[in-house]
């Protein structure tokens, strides 16, 4: 089970080297998204799985997206995430990443400080999801939302999510850009508008994926009564893109993949301390 003891070995293993860092951030790089090579086994986790090290875990929820963006960008994200900070990041017998997916009722799942879901527009939360995601937010459990836009995802990932979390005890509130999380390692003046590589080529470098509907980015989080960040939601951007399709195309990276990063390398040291 998830303690805040394991957490801190975890945090312990996260000792920035601002020089490395430096020197490699803002390298193309990565790999593309689809290619065979990416293909860790499309299964749930197992015990046998955690060693102590630090793997990407992938909600696999009921609602049929849960498998967006995989699995280039956990692997890719793994590999950043190993290079711009001292993070010990689980591997294969290979020496590749090996990042997890756990379903919200398996016990694995508190094995997983740092939970990641895509496309909440489809999140579904059966009553014993929603009694088992509970228990691991409130242990210490985090959980990121990516990829979604427009209301209608809005409005569906506030439902499922009152499921777990029920208001008014809990609720979302916009977190500031001078919140700590934003300037943890890099300084985020604003989280950026990410749109999906294929989007952004088809509509001449256009970002907002649903027009007026998802024209402002959201950056939403909910808090247990220590103040401490138990769900994140990033609305009407698709950070993790930047993450996946980093290596197709040197404007994309540069233009988005760059600060993609930033994000997320910010808000899990950020959760993972605090």
């Amino acid at each position: 089970m998830l303690t805040r003891g394991a957490c801190f070995v975890v945090v312990v293993c996260l000792a920035l080297t601002a020089v490395v860092s430096a020197q490699r951030f803002g390298q193309q790089g990565g790999r593309r998204g689809g290619d065979r090579f990416f293909g860790p086994r499309m299964a749930a986790a197992t015990p046998l799985d955690f060693d102590g090290s630090f793997h990407f875990c992938r909600l696999a929820y009921q609602g049929g997206s849960w498998a967006t963006d995989w699995p280039a960008a956990d692997y890719n994200f793994s590999i950043r995430l190993s290079e711009l900070t001292k993070t010990w990041v689980g591997k294969d017998e290979t020496g590749e990443p090996q990042p997890l997916i756990v379903r919200p009722t398996d016990d694995t799942l508190f094995q997983c400080p740092f939970t990641m879901l895509w496309q909440a527009e489809r999140l579904r939360f059966s009553d014993a999801d929603a009694a088992q995601m509970r228990q691991y937010l409130l242990k210490g459990g985090f959980l990121w939302s990516d990829d979604s836009w427009g209301t209608y995802a809005w409005e569906n990932f506030a439902a499922e999510m009152a499921k777990v979390l029920p208001p008014p005890k809990y609720r979302f509130i916009d977190i500031p850009s001078n919140h700590a999380m934003l300037h943890t390692l890099y300084d985020i003046a604003k989280v950026p508008q990410i749109p999906s590589i294929n989007f952004w080529r088809g509509s001449g470098g256009r970002t907002s994926e649903q027009g007026y509907d998802s024209a402002e980015v959201h950056f939403r989080g909910i808090f247990d009564d220590g103040g401490r960040l138990m769900v994140l939601s990033s609305h009407n951007t698709d950070i993790a893109d930047g993450w996946e399709r980093e290596g197709e195309d040197p404007r994309y990276f540069y233009t988005f993949s760059v600060e993609s990063y930033a994000v997320a390398i910010d808000s899990l040291l950020y959760v993972m301390s605090h």
